[in-house]
């Protein structure tokens, strides 16, 4: 039986997604590890539908560990990757994660929120956003700030291991407990239509279908 002190089984799911959304601590400390080595399969396989140039300049929104920005600033050689968390918490760890490239000037990592993003308009060529998009506090409007912030041409591409209609068991898993992780799950088509709303153009839904994987990429006409 249940004593009244230990807590639920809700609000344990709750109180972990809660360091998804926010690492903090100790526990978010971890769960930055962790999420660095889980999903940076996901990562290579989302940033392969998507050219990228040695001298691009780059944004990962909810740069977590700091993994998808080592990988950005790996490729682009010549280029600049800039980083922006709302948890001081990743912030740190992304610096440590990336100190040799903080060092030489290649990548740049800052505190700040997709609804409000510190960058002036235009700026980027490659906008990248993965497994972190289900916590936007208001996800239309999140990615038109987005949106302002990819050069003409430039892309921008959500990358993400669960979404609604989803054939795999933890996307199923996701969508049973939304109400209680607070995530936002959209379908294939949900995930285009969020992106043409926000005036990306040629947008394309990319599924791996075995995995439970999804990539939406669009461009800034």
């Amino acid at each position: 039986m249940q004593s009244a002190s230990e807590p639920r089984s809700d609000e344990r799911k709750s109180n972990l997604m809660e360091q998804c959304r926010k690492p903090s601590g100790w526990l978010g400390r971890f769960n930055l590890w962790r999420m660095n080595s889980h999903h940076s399969r996901l990562t290579d396989w989302g940033l392969g539908h998507v050219a990228i140039e040695k001298q691009y300049t780059m944004l990962d929104v909810g740069c977590g560990g700091g993994a998808t920005i080592n990988k950005l600033a790996a490729i682009a050689e010549q280029g600049k990757v800039y980083g922006v968390d709302f948890s001081a918490e990743s912030v740190a760890a992304s610096k440590r994660k990336n100190a040799k490239w903080l060092e030489s000037g290649r990548v740049e990592i800052r505190e700040g929120s997709v609804s409000a993003l510190p960058f002036a308009d235009g700026m980027f060529d490659l906008v990248a956003a993965v497994e972190t998009h289900f916590f936007w506090p208001d996800l239309p409007g999140d990615m038109r700030e987005v949106f302002r912030v990819v050069k003409p041409g430039g892309r921008f591409v959500l990358i993400a291991e669960v979404y609604r209609g989803s054939r795999r068991l933890t996307g199923k898993i996701a969508e049973r407990y939304v109400e209680v992780t607070g995530m936002t799950l959209l379908t294939a088509d949900e995930q285009r239509q969020l992106l043409v709303n926000a005036g990306f153009e040629d947008v394309q839904i990319e599924e791996q279908w075995k995995k439970g994987w999804i990539c939406a990429i669009g461009r800034r006409g």
